[in-house]
């Protein structure tokens, strides 16, 4: 695909914004966010299935064009909830039927696309039996949903499911949460690489593409944005894209060295030495090409014992996280793996982030600045989770009192989120500048 339109777009322009073809909020914040904008704020039930809820009169009468699809459905399964795939594809269904097969969604002033141009994947759906397992319980649960009336018939429904899973987009807020999911036709035109030209965000459930490098013109060819968190070895990408969008990754950081050593490192043993020791090839009575400190058989095994601990841990606190559990992880990992392991840096990131849940301020400032380094390392210069994490250490340090600092942190934050997010993005005008007045009345 070369599809060209002859203006410049300078770093941190738009490339794209685009409402949903669908979209769900997830069950989990129903109660605390609006169903239409994911915003929080006093909220009412929807008075008919009294199962959405809603932050004021006008989002509930922009939120019926989609809502009124389901509603009585929804009244009809009461108690009962549906889960979050089973009412996207719901909502799918009916606006299939509403005649959104012809929906157009435009990429550039000619070129668009529209539902029939999203992939399905179908062949590799029907080879994967974890997916063909959930689309047969999917099909189960739609059937009660709509109560006798006819579904699509499988093959089409299959075809649906495809593409919800391909093309789907986790809608964020401003600080990368995921609240909920959405098809983006337009958006669905942008392909993967693992060091991507692009980044997704977005202001409430609008989809905001924007440039990370500057580009003499708009040229679909050279746009690309991550579909998974590329803070992760070449492996674990690869294998992430195959399972989940079932292609091969052959973007310029999967077929180029990576420093693997470092992404899987072991801390040499001497506490005075900052050398990083390769955990495929270390043997017992190796020296330290730094230092030169004996590696012992005891050593490798510690290794090996605390990567498979962490390594458990992390798989059991993908939906929640435990402070002391991180705390018992970083403590066992200390001077055992190497600073840039991904495995240290991602349970420092947990830790940080349960650290200022439970308003341990200090400790998140000491977890914050010992992840900025291994951020940079693995995200590059430009990132929105380097400018998140500049903004959240600006917030932490102020409320210790540490102004100077903080202003350091906050510039940093502008300059990269300034990109990524825009400066009449929701986290500029909520966040950094109050920030940035709150930190001027300080001084």
């Amino acid at each position: 695909m070369k599809i060209i339109n002859k203006k410049e777009v300078p770093q941190g322009g738009l490339i794209l914004e685009e409402k949903p073809f669908v979209y769900i909020l997830c069950e989990k914040f129903r109660t605390d966010r609006c169903d239409f904008c994911f915003q929080k704020g006093q909220l009412f039930k929807c008075s008919v299935c009294r199962y959405t809820y809603y932050c004021g009169r006008a989002c509930q009468r922009e939120g019926w064009t989609m809502h009124k699809l389901e509603c009585k459905y929804l009244k009809q399964i009461s108690p009962r909830i549906l889960p979050d795939s089973g009412r996207l594809l719901a909502r799918l269904i009916k606006v299939l039927e509403k005649g959104g097969l012809n929906t157009k969604s435009y990429y550039t002033d000619i070129r668009f696309r529209t539902f029939k141009d999203l992939m399905s994947h179908y062949p590799n759906l029907k080879n994967d039996s974890t997916r063909m397992e959930h689309f047969s319980s999917l099909y189960a649960v739609l059937h009660d949903f709509f109560r006798g009336e006819s579904l699509p018939n499988t093959a089409e429904l299959m075809g649906m499911y495809g593409r919800i899973c391909i093309n789907s987009y986790s809608i964020c807020n401003q600080e990368l949460q995921s609240l909920g999911t959405g098809l983006y036709l337009a958006a669905s035109v942008a392909d993967h690489s693992c060091q991507p030209t692009a980044v997704v965000t977005f202001e409430g459930t609008t989809l905001i593409m924007r440039a990370l490098n500057t580009f003499p013109n708009l040229d679909w060819s050279k746009i690309y944005i991550s579909y998974i968190d590329v803070m992760a070895t070449k492996q674990e990408r690869l294998q992430e894209l195959e399972q989940a969008y079932y292609f091969l990754c052959r973007c310029v950081k999967c077929i180029n060295p990576e420093p693997i050593i470092e992404m899987t490192g072991v801390a040499c043993p001497n506490s005075d030495c900052n050398n990083c020791i390769d955990s495929f090839t270390i043997k017992p009575d190796d020296e330290c090409s730094a230092c030169g400190t004996i590696i012992s058989e005891e050593f490798i095994q510690l290794f090996q014992d605390v990567m498979d601990m962490t390594c458990m841990h992390l798989e059991n606190m993908k939906e929640t996280t435990f402070l002391d559990v991180c705390k018992v992880c970083l403590k066992k990992q200390k001077g055992v793996l190497y600073k840039y392991n991904l495995k240290h840096i991602k349970t420092l990131d947990l830790a940080f982030d349960s650290s200022i849940e439970f308003g341990k301020f200090e400790e998140a400032t000491e977890y914050g600045l010992q992840l900025i380094k291994s951020f940079y390392e693995y995200y590059g210069s430009v990132h929105p989770m380097i400018g998140l994490l500049h903004l959240k250490l600006a917030k932490l340090l102020l409320h210790q009192d540490c102004c100077a600092d903080a202003l350091a942190h906050l510039k940093k934050a502008k300059d990269i989120l300034k990109i990524t997010h825009g400066m009449c993005s929701s986290i500029f005008k909520e966040h950094l500048l109050p920030l940035y007045q709150d930190i001027m009345t300080e001084n």
